[in-house]
Order: C-alpha cells, then sequence, then structure tokens
C-alpha cells in the first residue's frame, strides 16, 4: 500500500536524530529509552495514528543511519551514503488534493517502514543541495556527538548547541589555568 507523507523540518531532523540514535544518547550517558516521537506523523502530514506504527528499534536504526551521513569523513562519502539511503526507500514525488481543491506536493513510498528514512532523508538532501555538506555536521564538543545543521551566515558552526559550546570553552580555560599553576 502506497503511503504519501511530505519532508521531516530540517530542525526536527536534527532532534530526531539526537534523541534517537545510539551513539548520541551513549556519549551523552542517556540509557533511558527515548521520549515517543510524538508529532512526527504531524510533521510528515500523515493520519495521527501512524505515529504508533512508528517502532522503537526502527526509529534507532533510521537514526543511526542518518548520524553516520552527518558524521562522515567527506562530504563525498556523505553525498554516497544519502544518496544509497534514498534509492533504498524507493520514494518518488507525487501529488495530494487538499481539502481546498488545492495540489500539493507530497513524497510516496510504497513501503511504510521506508517512511521515516525516506522523509528524513530528503529533508537532508534538500537542505545539503543548496547550502552544501559542510553546513552538518557532529558536535566537537567533549562526551557528545550530536548532529547539527549550520545555519549561522558564517558556517563555521562546531558545536550543537551553546550550551556545548559554553562547557568545551570553560573546560579549555579551567585546563589552561590548571596548566599555569604547575
Amino acid at each position: 500500500m502506497a503511503v504519501t507523507f511530505t519532508e521531516l523540518p530540517a530542525e526536527e531532523l536534527t532532534k530526531f536524530v539526537n534523541a534517537w540514535g545510539t551513539l548520541p544518547r551513549e556519549a551523552a550517558g542517556r540509557s533511558d529509552p527515548p521520549l515517543r516521537s510524538e508529532g512526527l506523523a504531524a510533521y510528515l502530514d500523515l493520519p495521527s495514528n501512524a505515529d504508533a506504527q512508528l517502532m522503537p528499534g526502527a526509529l534507532t536504526r533510521v537514526a543511526d543511519r542518518l548520524h553516520a551521513i552527518f558524521s562522515a569523513e567527506s562530504g563525498e562519502a556523505a553525498a554516497q551514503q544519502l544518496t544509497d539511503l534514498l534509492l533504498g526507500t524507493g520514494a518518488c514525488p507525487a501529488l495530494k488534493v487538499a481539502a481546498d481543491g488545492s495540489l500539493k506536493a507530497v513524497w510516496r513510498v510504497n513501503d511504510l517502514d521506508e517512511l521515516l528514512v525516506a522523509a528524513s532523508g530528503l529533508a537532508l538532501r534538500e537542505y545539503v543541495s543548496t547550502h552544501g555538506f559542510n553546513r552538518i555536521g557532529t558536535c566537537t564538543g567533549d562526551h557528545c556527538v550530536d548532529v547539527y545543521i549550520d545555519r549561522s551566515p558564517g558556517g563555521r558552526r562546531r558545536f550543537c548547541s551553546v550550551t556545548c559550546q559554553n562547557r568545551t570553552r570553560v573546560a579549555a580555560f579551567r585546563r589552561r589555568r590548571a596548566a599555569a599553576a604547575d
């Protein structure tokens, strides 16, 4: 049965990967299960009961596949991984008639298990095709591998959040201060 959907918003993509990905959870020392991804169905323009069909194991597998793209060694490697990911979903463009009779551009997959992979991959594809792979990455903070999408004007983001940036700067300051005291 074919399922139509829209792309996952970029902000929700990073939240999803960081909440469900194995590496971000391990680096943060989180062993408790992630909170249920309420609202994913709404972001993807799916029926509200579709959230229940997104199983935790599948969510983790998708997040881990996406994390590998954010942490790829080069733009070429990331491009190949993202291309392979999207080819595996069988996603194709479609049109949907909205309630007001207008047409809306959507995507379609034939397998519900591929829906989140496709929606996430398409969102990432859209962003990097416009801004480049140098605008995505993983946090360089200590004990953090969360992913980020760099929307800064200069394109020099290295941390997932200001909190990680501040922790790293404070730790560096304390190391310099301790070294100077020796």
